[in-house]
């Protein structure tokens, strides 16, 4: 029906931000991308907007939602984050960022196995969408469900957000391990272990561990350290093929936000002592501090302890 239909403003004209509009248009919702080379004020393109969608990189998020506190929205529209990654200086999720600058607006999580081409392309998806009420979650699900993009419910949006942030430093390692053709062993074991640190970190930010087993958490991981589509997993292979971290980053198409996670993460582990192992030789390894080489050998050669 008609009246069914929404108007959604997407925030960021990058792969991201071109692919969930092309999501929304498959639904026949009217939907403008936003960015800042646009003609018109991010205020006057959101004025009637059921749904605004922020796909910028983290750098960006703090802008857009300080854009947005001056702005003048209908009383019932609904913010979704859709970005992945931690804020270097306040160590804040994206969505934390927009309940400290936006608290009296509804917000929703997307995150999920998402790799922008593929989606593009046309090609079978699901993905997450999370808040605390499930009415909204409801109404964004609807905006952006379709025959090939299956979108589920869940009620714990840090947990969600996480799992699509931490897994990029993941990804990082098993680039590097594929780089280097370890071989599948190596492969599903560095991927297994890394999701038990990745709860670890989500459950001191509040979340669920039971969220990180779903498509937020290991579907994510599994699709970007399984896709030379992703950014992170490129970085990681280029350095194991001898490139430096900037040589690698000059080469990939976008933003690698696991290289800043990295950093924001190793911060965050070292002041409440959680223990991060596979993350903090990615850390070491993008520092400079140690080799490709010295990652695998001290990994390998941690002491040895239950699986838990």
């Amino acid at each position: 029906m008609k009246s069914d239909l929404k108007n959604v403003t997407i925030i960021g004209s990058g792969a991201w931000g071109s692919a969930l509009a092309s999501l929304v248009q498959t639904n026949h919702h009217h939907v403008q991308i936003w960015s800042r080379q646009s003609k018109y004020s991010l205020a006057e393109v959101v004025s009637d907007s059921d749904a605004i969608i922020s796909a910028v990189s983290i750098k960006g998020v703090r802008f857009i939602a300080e854009q947005l506190q001056l702005a003048k929205l209908l009383p019932h529209a609904i913010l979704v984050s859709a970005t992945k990654g931690l804020e270097p200086i306040t160590r804040q999720t994206p969505s934390q960022i927009w309940q400290s600058l936006v608290p009296d607006r509804p917000l929703v999580v997307l995150s999920g196995p998402n790799l922008s081409k593929e989606i593009m392309e046309g090609k079978p998806a699901a993905t997450v969408v999370a808040s605390k009420d499930e009415i909204e979650c409801q109404s964004i699900q609807s905006i952006f469900a379709s025959r090939n993009f299956r979108v589920y419910t869940n009620s714990d949006p840090i947990g969600v957000e996480l799992g699509g942030t931490l897994k990029n430093v993941i990804a990082i390692a098993v680039g590097a391990c594929d780089g280097l053709n370890l071989g599948t062993n190596a492969k599903s074991a560095l991927i297994t272990r890394s999701l038990i640190e990745i709860i670890r970190v989500g459950v001191y930010f509040g979340a669920q561990p039971e969220t990180f087993w779903g498509l937020s958490g290991l579907g994510d991981l599994l699709a970007t350290c399984n896709s030379n589509l992703s950014r992170n997993y490129q970085i990681g292979y280029a350095i194991a093929q001898g490139q430096s971290l900037d040589e690698a980053i000059a080469n990939v198409q976008g933003t690698a936000e696991g290289v800043n996670t990295a950093n924001v993460l190793i911060e965050i582990s070292d002041r409440e002592k959680i223990s991060v192992p596979v993350s903090r030789y990615v850390y070491r390894l993008l520092k400079g501090e140690i080799t490709l080489q010295q990652a695998i050998e001290g990994l390998m050669e941690r002491e040895l302890k239950p699986e838990n």
